[in-house]
């Protein structure tokens, strides 16, 4: 990366060309472009490299079974100036009854040129396989990182969550992007949140012992992660956007968060001895990572044990409660308890990411314990005619 990192990225002169990624060298070119693209942003958090190059290998990764995947590069002036993916995601088609392609991986240099070059490439290779419209950015899916950033640019984004460049929302919808959704992520002080009400609520549904929590035990690993994984897909099924994951995936993705969790703030939420719940929140390990510059050495561990222990962050990254046993204040008491342990913990600070922007329910919850949105993403979708 030290060549890539020392070349600023090129005015854009002459006609601007996308094309596959075709040779390990342009792969490589695809995965470093952001150093290019970011070089002295502060808030960008570098991809951890190795982890990059499990994510895209279609041979590796389990979400490429169920999809089709196609990277592209643009070049302009002999120079690598953006990428994107084009996604067929066969699981969402089937099980929301749509032929929609998505774009991912979308980086771009600040020119409507290439970036209407990357994203015709990506729409026409979708629209081949029988897509009629293209969403995004998604990478890979609503289950991954979803959404561009469209506020809050102040700060790092918290872990697993997506940022960009402000002027990436000009490039789409110059390009003929139009809203479909906002995504919001509440923020909060644990000890400043007003947890009044909520705390009456929670003390009359424990009292009545019909509704119980408890941490996931992770000496009973594979057990505790089929269960969330159970719970996850039953919670999300009606969400806007949602994608069942596959057992392999939940178990992939469970196995690399497995040294970095705190079993405390995971929480599973049992209805009369039934699983009907669960909150899974993770410590704010971007503030480790940031440090590292997407190499994992010798030097990029002790940077990232060092700076993991001064994390007084928390992100709530999913939390939800089966159709069955909605409306019984079970995702209050989830929410309430994430809070309490993770205080216990010496965590002073939380964000709930992301909400639906028309999810009512769970934005009401946030604004009635005193959090306030403190940025917003948003996904777009284009037609393929």
């Amino acid at each position: 990366l030290t060549t890539t990192q020392s070349v600023r990225a090129p005015r854009c002169i002459g006609a601007a060309y996308a094309g596959p990624v075709r040779s390990p060298r342009d792969l490589d070119d695809f995965i470093s472009l952001p150093w290019r693209v970011y070089r002295g942003d502060r808030c960008w958090v570098p991809p951890l490299i190795p982890r990059q190059k499990e994510l895209l290998d279609r041979s590796r990764h389990p979400f490429h079974r169920h999809a089709e995947v196609e990277y592209f590069l643009a070049s302009q002036d002999g120079q690598v100036v953006g990428r994107v993916a084009a996604i067929l995601n066969h699981r969402h088609n089937e099980f929301h009854h749509e032929n929609i392609g998505f774009f991912g991986f979308f980086e771009c240099v600040e020119s409507p040129q290439v970036a209407a070059a990357l994203l015709q490439a990506a729409g026409a290779w979708l629209k081949e396989r029988g897509a009629v419209a293209m969403r995004g950015p998604a990478s890979f899916s609503s289950n991954e990182e979803w959404g561009l950033l469209i506020e809050g640019f102040e700060r790092p984004p918290t872990i697993m969550m997506s940022y960009n460049p402000r002027y990436y929302a000009g490039l789409l919808e110059g390009a003929g992007l139009a809203k479909i959704k906002d995504l919001v992520a509440w923020r909060s002080r644990l000890e400043t949140a007003n947890k009044t009400q909520l705390r009456r609520l929670t003390d009359r549904l424990t009292r009545s012992g019909d509704i119980t929590v408890r941490p996931i035990n992770m000496k009973r690993f594979n057990e505790e992660v089929k269960l969330l994984h159970e719970l996850y897909n039953k919670a999300w099924s009606l969400n806007w956007g949602f994608v069942p994951m596959t057992e392999e995936e939940f178990f992939h993705m469970a196995r690399q968060l497995k040294d970095l969790v705190l079993p405390d703030i995971i929480l599973v939420g049992y209805v009369k001895g039934e699983p009907a719940g669960f909150s899974l929140s993770l410590l704010d390990y971007n503030q480790a990572f940031i440090h590292m510059n997407g190499r994992i050495g010798l030097l990029e561990i002790i940077k990232f044990l060092w700076h993991s222990r001064r994390i007084r962050f928390t992100r709530a990254v999913a939390m939800g409660v089966a159709p069955a046993y909605q409306r019984k204040g079970l995702d209050a008491l989830l929410m309430f308890e994430s809070f309490s342990r993770a205080m216990r913990k010496g965590i002073t600070e939380g964000e709930i990411s992301w909400v639906l922007e028309d999810n009512m329910r769970m934005n009401n919850t946030c604004v009635s314990l005193g959090l306030k949105v403190y940025k917003r993403y948003r996904v777009y979708e284009r037609a393929l005619s």
